[in-house]
């Protein structure tokens, strides 16, 4: 493994680790309503998911078993970004639009990212 991978792959790490921490920052602020409260705990997990199976994919046993991984990180990134834009739509639960947009527009190249790579690994195949 060389210095170059290694790099992307830590700065892939950090963007996924802010990306988790920004998402839950915003849904702090949510309030307590029945739809706030499953949102919120559905994005929670969600945004987390990506960057801890993220780091069990830099330790696959197999092309296959990180493709298996990084497909699991692109669900749950597919699955943050459609609880988004719920926030988003929402009258209630939409109060920071622009962070909104922001998150909206980093998980769609968090997901173009893994999209890449698992098209990468399965040419290894």
């Amino acid at each position: 493994m060389n210095a170059s991978n290694t790099s992307k792959r830590e700065l892939l790490e950090d963007r996924l680790i802010d990306f988790a921490i920004s998402t839950n920052e915003i849904i702090e602020s949510f309030p307590n309503t029945y739809l706030g409260k499953n949102i919120s705990n559905q994005i929670s997990r969600s945004s987390i998911s990506p960057a801890l199976n993220y780091g069990e994919a830099q330790a696959a046993e197999s092309t296959k078993d990180f493709i298996h991984k990084m497909g699991i990180c692109l669900k749950e990134l597919r699955e943050t970004f459609a609880g988004l834009k719920i926030f988003d739509r929402s009258q209630k639960l939409s109060n920071d639009k622009n962070e909104i947009n922001r998150l909206k527009t980093e998980v769609n190249e968090l997901i173009s990212i893994f999209v890449a790579s698992i098209k990468t690994a399965k040419k290894r195949l």
